[in-house]
């Protein structure tokens, strides 16, 4: 499925932005790849002058708001990381996204979803939780911040807003690579500001060179041109679900890459989140 391969890709993000040079803030190595991948997603798209130019306002203002709701998470997300750790950030995060979604998804009339659903979710995310958070919990090292854990959540809500304004465009019968295209294309504009604040010294050296390569082209061009042909047959309420394999990524990279360790909890958090996306992709979406 085209969203589990995104989510893949999606989890060697943190285990590539570790090879960034130590000057280098998070916030400007990830708006770094959205800025080059927004471009190439757009730059690489037939019709998306087209998109924008030959639709009606209602259309144009859905791709205003998608390209706001993309920028938004790499510039709430990564202080979020900062201010209460990796963590936190990514369970509230990527968590809260699939509610936000389904609330958002009710409240615009797409209907309630049903309780198999429902159940696959709430297992995803306690599984998501128990796997990301396990480390810390072991260690009772958990530090949480309330500014930090509000701008994770307006990650997640970021996150969940564009993958429901991607679907709803893309149900309209709008070619996906077109939709992502301009909307990332807009996020890119958006997010400059915050990489050209600081020093840039970072990116001219080979690894920061390196990374934002990386990133720009699998973790977003590449990524989110599956993410999009993934919502042409699944629902953005599912899409966020299936994106929490993410994180189970991410930390079986930990422990083969950076030889980092977990705890039971986590292995178990990693076995309830895998059997809940199982039921997920088993029973349509």
């Amino acid at each position: 499925m085209p969203i589990l391969a995104a989510s893949v890709l999606w989890g060697t993000t943190g285990t590539a932005a570790s090879f960034a040079p130590s000057g280098a803030s998070a916030a400007a190595v990830g708006s770094a790849g959205l800025l080059l991948g927004g471009l190439l997603l757009l730059l690489t798209t037939r019709g998306a002058v087209r998109l924008v130019l030959g639709g009606t306002a209602a259309r144009r203002a859905l791709l205003a708001l998608g390209a706001v709701t993309v920028a938004g998470y790499p510039v709430t997300f990564y202080p979020a990381v900062a201010r209460t750790g990796v963590a936190v950030a990514t369970v509230v995060a990527l968590g809260s996204a699939p509610v936000i979604t389904v609330l958002l998804g009710w409240l615009l009339g797409q209907g309630r979803p049903s309780r198999r659903r429902l159940t696959a979710t709430a297992g995803a995310v306690t599984g998501c939780a128990a796997l990301v958070l396990g480390p810390a919990l072991t260690s009772n090292n958990v530090g949480v911040d309330p500014l930090g854990v509000a701008l994770a959540l307006l990650a997640g809500a970021s996150y969940a807003a564009y993958s429901l304004v991607a679907g709803r465009l893309i149900e309209h019968n709008l070619e996906s690579g077109a939709v992502l295209g301009v909307m990332f294309g807009g996020a890119s504009v958006l997010v400059l500001p915050v990489v050209l604040v600081g020093d840039l010294a970072w990116i001219v050296t080979g690894a920061g060179l390196s990374v934002v390569l990386y990133l720009a082209f699998f973790t977003s061009f590449l990524a989110y041109r599956l993410f999009g042909l993934g919502l042409r047959r699944t629902s953005a309420q599912t899409a966020t679900v299936l994106t929490l394999l993410e994180p189970a990524v991410a930390a079986l990279l930990g422990v083969v890459v950076l030889g980092e360790r977990l705890p039971a909890v986590s292995w178990a958090g990693l076995g309830v989140l895998a059997l809940a996306l199982a039921v997920l992709t088993t029973s349509g979406g």
